[in-house]
């Protein structure tokens, strides 16, 4: 410490204090924060302990299809179409046959038909049968029928089967009664399609041993199913997966069959030739089958 002289004596120097600046912390604007904090924490825990859970329900409104019986619909279809296509090359006959079309038609469509069969005519008709094909709800009380007719047409000493399909509408009113409303229309109907399953092929899963076995099973097995009881083929099937069908049929050989194996099974895939005694005709059955080895070879699917 350096000290200055003045005279003969020595003085300490001044020592300048520092201020010191004091928070107030009872200020009223410190309080209020103090006490905003303390409210709102404690608005949180209430609100954790009081929370109501809301839940999002999804409500699915369940339309009940009313089921329509269409047998009846179907039933007036036929014995419309046995009248309508009908008929004999003479006046008594068509005079019939517009008498009784009127049970079925409209006034405009019994107008519409009175001369779709003339006097004159040269054929004759006989109604072989007639088959429903669809029957589609058109409308609150209206239905779409598509039906085939087969007749057989007579036109002096020739005679020829035709058949032909024709689309209708019935009404159905509230008590059940019933009206065509539309005229038979011609039509179509579903023809074969082109589709063609990918057919199996053997994967090469299975030896040479192992097939052999299961040919020697499945030979004897099919020669004792068209006949056999239940009893005996328990020893063959597993849990029903065959049941007894009481047939007169001859075994005749294993067609193309393809074996695969899937862990401890055999899946196989096999057409069986028979001879049915009855008819004497020849009956291929195709069979989608599971086997397994125990002691011996099961059918278990």
């Amino acid at each position: 410490m350096n000290f200055i002289k003045r005279g003969n004596k020595e003085t300490k120097p001044k020592t300048k204090k520092l201020k010191v600046y004091k928070i107030n912390t009872h200020k009223k604007a410190v309080i209020a924060l103090w006490i905003l904090l303390i409210a709102s924490f404690c608005f949180a825990v209430y609100k954790n302990f009081t929370a109501i859970n809301i839940k999002t329900v999804h409500e699915t409104k369940v339309i009940d299809k009313e089921i329509v019986d269409t047998h009846k619909i179907e039933n007036f279809v036929k014995n419309f179409a046995q009248d309508y296509y009908t008929w004999q090359p003479s006046q008594d006959s068509i005079d019939s046959r517009n008498e009784a079309i009127k049970k079925y038609l409209t006034e405009e469509l019994q107008t519409l038909n009175a001369d779709t069969i003339r006097r004159d005519i040269p054929t004759s008709s006989a109604v072989q049968n007639v088959e429903i094909w669809s029957v589609k709800q058109d409308g609150e009380k209206q239905f779409q029928v598509i039906f085939t007719v087969d007749q057989l047409i007579l036109d002096g000493q020739n005679k020829e089967n035709v058949s032909s399909a024709y689309e209708v509408k019935v009404y159905v009113d509230g008590s059940g009664n019933m009206v065509i409303v539309k005229n038979p229309t011609i039509c179509s109907i579903p023809s074969k399609s082109s589709y063609e399953p990918k057919a199996k092929e053997d994967n090469g899963t299975v030896d040479a041993d192992i097939t052999g076995q299961i040919n020697g099973f499945l030979k004897t097995f099919f020669k004792l199913y068209p006949t056999a009881t239940e009893k005996e083929l328990s020893y063959y099937v597993k849990d029903n997966a065959l049941k007894p069908i009481g047939k007169d049929y001859m075994f005749a050989e294993l067609l193309n069959p393809i074996y695969t194996k899937k862990g401890n099974q055999i899946e196989v895939t096999v057409s069986v030739k028979y001879l049915d005694q009855q008819t004497k005709a020849t009956q291929i059955s195709q069979f989608n089958l599971i086997l397994e080895k125990d002691i011996n070879w099961m059918i278990v699917k």
